[in-house]
């Protein structure tokens, strides 16, 4: 199905040929019919490579699926249209996963991988910058907040993730602008970097200082599953608001390694291991193939279960017993919490094909900025999505049903966005973006994509 070499196109037949055609290196060089592709059919080409290449991985067979990464070499570009970028960090992804299994060879190329303080700040901040999201998030969550708050006189905000200043500077400028006056402010911000709240706290404190307004800022070095509840300093007497952007679902790692420690087959495996002799690449490459095929234990079909998300749900059960007046949750909505490898390459195509299309249609192809929030935010997302397993996966996006579900057993109730916080989030709308209300939660999405959703809650009394 190979054309010779000097042809200008490839045959059709041969993209449908592709997802049951066996890769293997005696296919001699079909790489000039590669350069040649339609921009259509190569971004078709490149899909069924990376679906073909996540079963050969899966499977074990080494040799096919690094013959199928080479094909996809010659096609993906990360400076090139957005599916191939978008191919780049999935062949990359795919690759990571094959050597994890090495430590040697993984931790080398690792070594210099990881993110600086400035580099984290910068990243986050060219999200910001490029992409609605965050902001919308922003502005929905603060207007949520006002509006719980109106009448108090002393205001404590939990931020469980507190790296971006500019959220707290607009909300400090709205409470100043009060009728009745500002509030005395007091801000709990959590981030397992110290720096990273240095840097908050000296921003934050100028703006108060400029405003004239009565502000605390309360540092809590802390990983979120390590964080100690009394640590955030709640007092009677204050209206407690929380804040989770993109946050909560870090927890669901910690639940899965205690399942699978506690899981009577993973004990079993476990003990096989440790009386077998050092295994080879390609055979441990065939034991995870259990682990992508696994159905997983908490499908879209499942609902969830404090008992079955023990970590998640004594979090969750600890912030409704400080009674916060509002609490508001951004997260993505993607179902990528499940154990089956297929299931998760499938639907992390479809949400981050949706976040490359974004900056596709909104940003030049040579922005370096572009470039550095694709392969430093969203491309280590998808390696840590798909190269990873147990507490070491902590990208486990669900979907707004299940947080529904979840946040009602730990006894919150909802709270309805106002009719103004929907004006407010849609100004900052351009072409494109849209947010449908679902349920009286938010979901923001590109086009008819949903990408994030928002919903605010409050503590439930107990009957």
């Amino acid at each position: 199905m190979i054309q010779e070499e000097g042809s200008s196109s490839a045959p059709s037949s041969s993209l449908e040929f592709l997802p049951w055609m066996q890769l293997s290196p005696g296919l001699g060089s079909p790489y000039l019919w590669l350069r040649d592709l339609k921009s259509e059919d190569r971004g078709l080409f490149l899909f069924r490579l990376i679906y073909t290449c996540t079963n050969h991985v899966a499977s074990g067979s080494i040799k096919n699926a690094d013959t199928g990464l080479e094909f996809i070499s010659h096609l993906a570009a990360p400076d090139g249209d957005q599916v191939q970028r978008i191919a780049t960090y999935f062949s990359e992804a795919l690759a990571y996963r094959m050597v994890k299994h090495l430590p040697g060879v993984y931790k080398a190329l690792n070594s210099t991988k990881i993110l600086s303080i400035s580099e984290e700040l910068l990243v986050q901040k060219l999200f910001f910058d490029l992409c609605p999201f965050l902001k919308l998030a922003y502005v929905i969550t603060n207007q949520a907040i006002v509006e719980a708050m109106e009448g108090e006189k002393i205001v404590h905000i939990i931020d469980l993730n507190s790296f971006e200043p500019a959220q707290w500077i607009d909300l400090l400028q709205t409470f100043s602008r009060r009728p009745e006056g500002p509030p005395h402010l007091k801000i709990t911000g959590i981030h397992e970097r110290r720096e990273v709240l240095e840097q908050m706290a000296a921003h934050l404190i100028e703006e108060a200082e400029k405003l004239e307004m009565p502000f605390q800022f309360n540092p809590v070095v802390s990983k979120l599953e390590n964080l100690d509840i009394e640590s955030l300093g709640v007092k009677t007497g204050e209206a407690l608001a929380v804040s989770s952007v993109l946050q909560l679902h870090y927890l669901l790692a910690s639940d899965d390694d205690l399942l699978d420690r506690n899981s009577p087959a993973v004990s079993k495996n476990l003990q096989k291991v440790v009386h077998m002799k050092p295994r080879t690449l390609e055979e441990w490459i065939k034991v995870d193939m259990m682990n992508a095929y696994m159905p997983s234990p908490d499908s879209a079909l499942s609902p969830p279960s404090l008992s079955a998300s023990p970590k998640m749900g004594s979090f969750l059960t600890a912030l409704r017993n400080l009674s916060p007046k509002v609490m508001v949750v951004t997260e993505q909505e993607s179902n990528l919490s499940g154990s089956n490898l297929m299931d998760r390459v499938t639907e992390a195509l479809k949400f981050y094909g949706a976040l490359f299309d974004c900056l596709e249609s909104t940003v030049s192809r040579t922005s370096i900025d572009r470039q550095k929030v694709e392969k430093m935010l969203f491309g280590e997302e998808i390696k840590n999505i798909i190269a990873c397993e147990g507490v070491e996966r902590k990208e486990r996006h669900e979907k707004l049903e299940k947080w529904i579900h979840r946040l009602e057993l730990a006894g919150f109730g909802r709270v309805a966005f106002s009719y103004h916080g929907m004006l407010l989030a849609k100004r900052l709308l351009y072409d494109g973006y849209n947010i449908k209300d679902e349920n009286g939660c938010l979901v923001i999405c590109w086009h008819d994509m949903p990408l994030f959703s928002v919903s605010a809650w409050r503590f439930r009394r107990y009957d």
